[in-house]
């Protein structure tokens, strides 16, 4: 079965990024994420592919697929601590690790994006007694009242919290550690030098760079901790720290070189806070 011809703008046409990324990836020789529901998706999805195979798709592949094996590291830990856990999946896109990971019988797992994101997901994807898929914008709170506030919780934010202003996250992570009792929120950053230059990009060169800019970097993030009320930082890392590591040799040349150029191992940083 074929899932509806898809063509989206904006912030959600990113998802189709990441998702082919992480299919290559999966059909890679040593693939380091591995999500083969995003093959799957690929092969099933009415859309064209040929316009993401650009130059450089490996590069970018490996950068989505390392940044991915931390978050599912991450949230497989936190399962095995709190077998209850509420798992909040904000602005999931077309991500698969509610079913990539084992959940606990005792667990919930909400998977939350825009109506047009979710109808596409349902084609792919089947709810089941403790998954569910919620329609609605991240920054809308009412969806949220839906969800169980009294037992540990763990959002993901990954890929979403660079496209909100400041303003939007430190909005949202207030929102969100005021509804649960306690947990952690997963969330991941661009450097200030990577949003400059999607900014730049878009402002002069916007017929030609279609992609959104990035409007927070990681910069911000530990004014916006500090100003939320209860949540503290337990830690952060590079997602690019180990490039070395990269089983395939031309990405570990690429990124040598990128090395010489830019601070490549700060680029991306995935946060881990608590409260």
């Amino acid at each position: 079965m074929t899932a509806s011809r898809v063509d989206f703008s904006g912030v959600p046409a990113t998802m189709l990024k990441t998702l082919h990324l992480r299919a290559l990836d999966a059909g890679s020789a040593n693939p380091v994420l591995g999500d083969h529901h995003a093959a799957q998706a690929v092969r099933r999805i009415d859309h064209d592919w040929r316009r993401l195979d650009k130059r450089g798709a490996a590069n970018a592949a490996y950068a989505v697929a390392l940044r991915g094996r931390i978050f599912d590291d991450l949230v497989a830990e936190f399962l095995r601590q709190h077998p209850t856990a509420v798992v909040l999946n904000l602005a999931c896109g077309l991500d698969s690790r509610a079913f990539r990971l084992q959940r606990p019988a005792g667990s919930d797992w909400f998977d939350v994006d825009l109506p047009e994101v979710v109808e596409l997901r349902r084609d792919l994807y089947a709810e089941e007694a403790r998954y569910r898929m919620l329609a609605g914008s991240v920054t809308d709170p009412r969806w949220l009242g839906e969800l169980p506030a009294h037992r540990p919780a763990l959002v993901v934010a990954e890929g979403l919290m660079m496209y909100l202003t400041p303003e939007r996250n430190w909005e949202l992570l207030r929102r969100l550690t005021e509804h649960f009792d306690t947990g952690e929120v997963l969330f991941d950053g661009v450097a200030p030098w990577v949003a400059t230059t999607t900014q730049v990009l878009k402002g002069y060169f916007h017929r030609w760079y279609r992609s959104p800019a990035y409007l927070t970097s990681h910069r911000h993030y530990p004014g916006i901790i500090a100003e939320t009320p209860r949540l503290r930082h337990i830690a952060d890392v590079g997602v690019l720290s180990d490039t070395d590591a990269a089983p395939d040799p031309s990405v570990r040349r690429y990124y040598r070189i990128v090395r010489k150029l830019v601070d490549v191992e700060d680029s991306v940083r995935v946060f881990r806070t608590g409260f």
